[in-house]
């Protein structure tokens, strides 16, 4: 039997275009049958191994681009009926812990509710998550026993796990987030999605010939 067919998707919560794309995934999975795989990264990591940066910064400066940008957000906002999103006013966030907590969480069981409540205090309920009080008032009041994945975030296994998937995933081409694989392909940014869908549809019916 043909194995499965791989289909990521790499995020860090400091990115508000993964935010974005993220709500729109379970449409693509729905329809195409396809899973995601959750892959955390650390977008610093990655914009220092590819010499990219923040679009706060490249953008900052530029006459008519900013605002096309927000042009663009609020389209998609309107095709994926997306309600609940507010800029962050701390933006760009330092998101180390954020994501050293979000790779504790998957070891310990808990990566749903701690994903969830990352992105609801980042993105919809935004808050400065790089100040250490902050951060864990924020996880304590969505119900997480923050204190046990504050110590588990710690560990050399954990932060040994995110430089790998942050390594691997600039070996394999990526350069900011969100950034989406199906299979051997990678696609970047929200507005890829109907590509990686069509790609994800392409794919399977490929994989249904073969073992036809």
């Amino acid at each position: 039997m043909a194995a499965p067919l791989k289909v990521e998707f790499h995020f860090d919560f400091g990115s508000p275009n993964a935010y974005l794309a993220e709500l729109a995934l379970p449409g693509i999975e729905q329809r195409t049958g396809a899973k995601f795989d959750y892959v955390p990264v650390l977008l610093g990591g990655v914009y220092k191994a590819t010499g990219n940066m923040s679009p706060a910064d490249s953008l900052r400066g530029i006459k008519n681009k900013p605002d096309y940008n927000a042009l663009e957000t609020q389209r998609f906002l309107r095709r994926h009926n997306i309600t609940k999103f507010k800029l962050n006013p701390f933006f760009p966030v330092n998101t180390l812990m954020l994501m050293r907590g979000v790779v504790a969480a998957d070891l310990e069981g808990l990566f749903e509710s701690y994903f969830r409540a990352a992105y609801h205090h980042m993105w919809v309920e935004p808050k400065k998550m790089d100040d250490p009080q902050v951060f864990r008032d924020a996880f304590l009041a969505s119900g997480l026993d923050i204190d046990r994945l504050i110590a588990r975030a710690q560990k050399d296994d954990v932060k040994k796990k995110l430089i790998e998937n942050t390594n691997g995933a600039v070996a394999r081409g990526t350069f900011g987030s969100p950034t989406f694989f199906v299979g051997n392909e990678i696609y970047f940014g929200k507005d890829s999605l109907r590509d990686v869908e069509d790609e994800i549809v392409a794919q399977l019916a490929a994989g249904q010939r073969k073992t036809a």
